[in-house]
């Protein structure tokens, strides 16, 4: 914190986060990372302390993340041409194995380790943990880019009930041992949902959901399952926002009691949203 505050300002600021530390303590949060708040450095280690702060008031943090940047980094370096079909990646059985040791190998052990750091204790899983992430072939086309069937919850149960914060790679497997490369939102909305989250904090490059795409000032607060549809229908939710909307509406019918959408690239956004009257980014309930 800047040095300007005073130490009265400090203790102000302290006692107004009060009610809303009483309301998340002991409740699960998931939060979905990755994309630009992942590749800065400086905004990487802030991430990794606000969940520390988070799981050291007794909120049960569960991180889900991704590493798309990472992945293309190795396959440029490997020599190898990154393919898309209709926006999404091909994922052929080299690629998939690239995609493993990327996400489960690399990337989730550098969190794991951050927030080790920090001073949490963390435990590192991919979805194929203890059949985690259950999964079949989405499209031909795609090959190992998995649609989710189950979600076994339990191995992040035990992590939380034992103090950890898990941190879960988004790969899933089939019973026959493939291994698929699992969209991080649809996988963190399954987990979110079978832990009956009380909210999933999905990480992006925006500032939320905005009347008016160009024009971050547009930000819409809240919004109800009905109220999307309506904006889909106009056009305002288009493109990209389409799927991780969706992966919102698909967390809240799972039993989660609302989603956010906000702008990763901000400095400490989890804690304006979770302990700040303001909040940040866009909320969407049921109702």
């Amino acid at each position: 914190m800047d040095n300007h505050f005073s130490n009265a300002e400090r203790a102000e600021v302290l006692t107004q986060a009060l009610p809303y530390i009483k309301k998340h303590t002991g409740k699960i949060v998931v939060i979905k990372y990755g994309g630009n708040a992942m590749i800065n450095e400086q905004l990487k280690q802030q991430v990794m302390e606000d969940i520390v702060l988070l799981w050291l008031i007794g909120v049960k943090v569960v991180l889900v993340h991704g590493g798309g940047p990472e992945i293309n980094d190795l396959m440029d370096k490997l020599g190898k041409k990154a393919e898309f079909v209709d926006g999404l990646r091909v994922t052929d059985k080299e690629t998939v194995d690239i995609v493993q040791m990327v996400l489960a190998g690399k990337v989730n052990k550098t969190l794991v380790n951050l927030l080790e750091m920090k001073g949490g204790k963390a435990m590192g899983i991919s979805g194929m943990d203890g059949r985690l992430i259950e999964a079949q072939i989405k499209d031909e086309r795609l090959g190992y880019v998995g649609k989710i069937t189950k979600v076994h919850i339990s191995p992040v149960v035990d992590l939380l009930e034992k103090g950890y914060i898990p941190v879960v790679s988004t790969i899933g497997c089939d019973k026959q041992g493939n291994a698929y490369n699992i969209n991080g939102d649809t996988a963190a909305a399954f987990i979110a949902g079978a832990l009956g989250a009380q909210r999933l904090i999905m990480m992006t490059d925006i500032d939320g959901i905005l009347r008016d795409k160009d024009d971050s000032s547009t930000i819409i607060p809240h919004l109800t399952i009905d109220e999307i549809e309506q904006l889909k229908g106009d056009g305002i939710i288009s493109g990209g926002m389409i799927p991780k909307v969706d992966c919102c509406i698909e967390a809240i019918h799972k039993g989660v009691k609302n989603v956010v959408i906000m702008d990763g690239r901000v400095p400490h956004s989890i804690l304006m949203e979770l302990l700040t009257d303001e909040g940040a980014g866009t909320m969407v309930s049921e109702k």
